[in-house]
């Protein structure tokens, strides 16, 4: 391809150069002019994924297997092309590309082609330690954690590919000769931000405003429940719609076939160059979980990673190779994980645990069959909620709406307005980001919505920064009429929800405008109770009183993190410093009136715990009430985070730690005072 280089007016980015050396594992096929190039090896890749995941997955941590197995084939031709381009001129590849990953899911699988490549720093044995907290190599890429090899951060859908019309346009204006390579998946089409940025590039593009742009999307009408056009809509007319926006768009039917899909990619970044005045569009027809039988044929194309068994690895991998005998070293390690965990007994937990969402869905479904008018919109994400058995007891009264969050919150808006009392559900991350200005827009036009928001704080743990919620509390309770509650249990989950959609139902057959109310919860397992003594909206919970020990010091949390001042409080009691813990799940109205009292009885010393940004948390909030209130506070301490991101990690009580929010920090923090 003729792409000249033009020195770029650009400071040098921190992103690693194309590798001097072949790909370990690697294939070669020619192209129709009879050039030979030498690609990654797709099998490769996936089977390095496989690795990968079943590491997390035996780490404690949720992983992805189907999407970047079926970006095996695109990644694998599209990265052979960019440094054949760049070894031609003498440059660096990032001189006259940008590559922009807005597949999170499948940042795993550029992991293991970098590897291959060993590019970035990267061998085998880095990938080994995939989403946990001692490696760069999170969830989601991260440009903060891994800047030689993630130029932009990715995560929630879509995100990513609005940015990269800024680079475009960026580059343009500085003159610069550099393409914009974006990588995309259908899901993510749905997202409003994608919506909005596949209009505006080709409108720029046609002012002459945007540098040489090719959108890549692999398009295997899969979501994480399901199939896209069976559980939501088909995709299909809104890419056939993309050529009426500008996009010189190409059709590929078979995805996963490599001949075909790197002619396909050679002739879109030629197209692409040739006329950057229209941008080119490269809709590959994929297979989500594509190399093995098992994950082809499930409905969900297995977004996670299948195996829950590592004796089953190895056998895995052989069928990803079709027959052909698998590279000695990757089969070596899928061996080594089976050995390492076929003799590890893992002990029994000692406590009754369950997931905070089992108490959602059998609150809202025993609500639901006292015949009160309540709906679920959801956005893809009601496995993972609670809402998915709510979902199949009513399936006539539940909706989803694809990968579009903030679309799931209007469209309740409209079902709140008609009489209706609609639930939406989603990670609470996306929920507050994504969800914001829709829930603004909720309380202004009197249609309140009840909102069910997991993984709240650090518990998405190993999908990294991206999807962990640090700033939940700050964008919720300042929000007007909305009210806001922190779960830690799966007990106090199923009271309040009862308690919050009876209020609801009773205020609206009243002619009255009820306020949102917001549920944040986790997403690991829990004590089904942590003993409160009863379970009532706004009031908090005294679950341990050590307050005749020695200089008693007064503990409140909330949410997930509760389970670690629990423990605390546990630990000081059992030295003889005095201590009393308190669970505020009421966060937007804390029970000033108890706290108070409390706070009192321990001379004014206040420790709260949370795992939200120190600015806006329940710390500020609280703080105020008391204040306002007359409480005297002799000492004070906030154990929250400051100004930071996460990051991957394979539990949340590894980013507790990380962050100093463990149990073993507010005992510290406890005797500190």
């Amino acid at each position: 391809m003729p792409l000249p280089f033009v020195k770029n007016n650009f400071p040098r980015p921190l992103l690693a150069p194309q590798s001097k050396k072949p790909p370990q594992f690697s294939v070669s096929l020619k192209d129709s002019k009879g050039q030979t190039f030498l690609l990654a090896d797709p099998k490769a890749t996936r089977a390095l994924v496989a690795c990968m995941d079943m590491e997390a997955a035996l780490g404690g941590a949720a992983s992805h297997w189907g999407g970047p197995s079926a970006f095996a084939e695109i990644i694998s031709a599209l990265h052979a092309l960019i440094f054949k381009i760049a070894d031609k001129q003498s440059v660096d590849w990032f001189e006259l590309f940008h590559l922009i990953n807005d597949a999170g899911h499948c940042e795993n699988s550029l992991y293991a082609l970098k590897a291959n490549y060993n590019m970035a720093g990267l061998d085998l044995v880095d990938l080994k330690k995939f989403r946990s907290i001692e490696s760069p190599l999170t969830g989601h890429g991260e440009t903060h954690l891994f800047p030689a090899g993630v130029y932009l951060s990715n995560g929630p859908l879509a995100s990513t590919v609005a940015q990269a019309q800024g680079l475009a346009m960026a580059d343009k204006l500085l003159g610069n000769s550099r393409m914009t390579v974006a990588v995309l998946s259908d899901g993510a089409c749905m997202e409003g931000e994608a919506k909005e940025a596949l209009s505006a590039i080709p409108g720029f593009a046609g002012k002459n405003q945007l540098n040489p742009f090719l959108l890549i999307i692999s398009n295997n009408n899969t979501k994480l429940t399901g199939r896209i056009d069976q559980d939501s809509y088909s995709m299909e007319p809104y890419f056939q719609s993309l050529s009426a926006l500008g996009w010189g768009c190409s059709f590929i039917s078979k995805g996963n076939d490599l001949k075909i899909v790197f002619q396909a990619i050679q002739n879109g970044l030629e197209k692409a160059f040739k006329n950057p005045k229209k941008p080119t569009a490269l809709i590959f027809k994929t297979c989500k979980g594509f190399g093995v039988k098992k994950t082809m044929e499930d409905s969900s194309g297995g977004h996670g990673f299948p195996l829950k068994d590592p004796e089953e690895l190895p056998g895995f991998i052989k069928e990803i190779y079709e027959g052909e005998k698998p590279p000695k070293r990757i089969l070596n390690w899928s061996e080594e994980i089976r050995s390492r965990f076929k003799t590890k007994n893992q002990p029994a937990p000692k406590l009754q645990l369950k997931k905070t969402q089992t108490g959602i869905s059998q609150a809202l479904i025993e609500q639901k069959q006292k015949g009160i008018p309540i709906v679920s919109i959801s956005s893809d994400l009601q496995g993972s909620t609670g809402m998915a058995l709510f979902r199949k007891e009513f399936p006539q009264y539940s909706f989803d709406v694809g990968v579009a969050e903030a679309n799931m919150i209007s469209v309740a808006v409209g079902f709140s307005k008609q009489g209706f009392i609609p639930v939406v559900d989603t990670f609470s991350q996306f929920a507050i980001t994504k969800g914001s200005l829709p829930l603004i827009m909720s309380a202004l036009s009197q249609a309140p919505v009840i909102g069910i928001f997991s993984h709240a704080g650090f518990q998405d743990a190993a999908d990294g920064a991206s999807h962990q919620a640090l700033s939940y509390f700050a964008k919720t309770c300042s929000l007007p009429h909305t009210k806001v509650y922190a779960l830690s249990c799966a007990e106090e989950a199923y009271y309040f929800l009862s308690q919050a959609v009876e209020e609801f139902y009773k205020e609206k057959q009243s002619g009255q405008i009820p306020e949102n109310q917001i549920f944040f919860l986790g997403r690991e397992t829990f004590p089904e109770s942590f003993g409160a003594p009863s379970y009532v909206l706004n009031k908090a919970q005294v679950l341990l009183d050590h307050s005749k020990g020695s200089s008693p010091v007064l503990i409140v949390s909330c949410g997930p993190l509760l389970q670690e001042a629990l423990r605390a409080g546990q630990q000081l009691q059992k030295q003889g410093q005095g201590a009393v813990v308190i669970n505020n799940p009421s966060v937007s109205d804390p029970d000033v009136e108890m706290i108070s009292r409390w706070l009192q009885l321990c001379d004014g010393r206040l420790l709260t715990v949370e795992e939200h940004q120190i600015q806006g948390g329940m710390a500020s909030t609280l703080l105020l009430a008391l204040k306002e209130s007359g409480a005297i506070i002799s000492r004070f301490k906030a154990l929250a985070v400051r100004g930071r991101f996460g990051r991957s990690a394979y539990k949340a009580v590894e980013l507790y730690k990380h962050f100093g929010l463990d149990k073993d920090s507010i005992v510290q923090a406890v005797l500190e005072f």
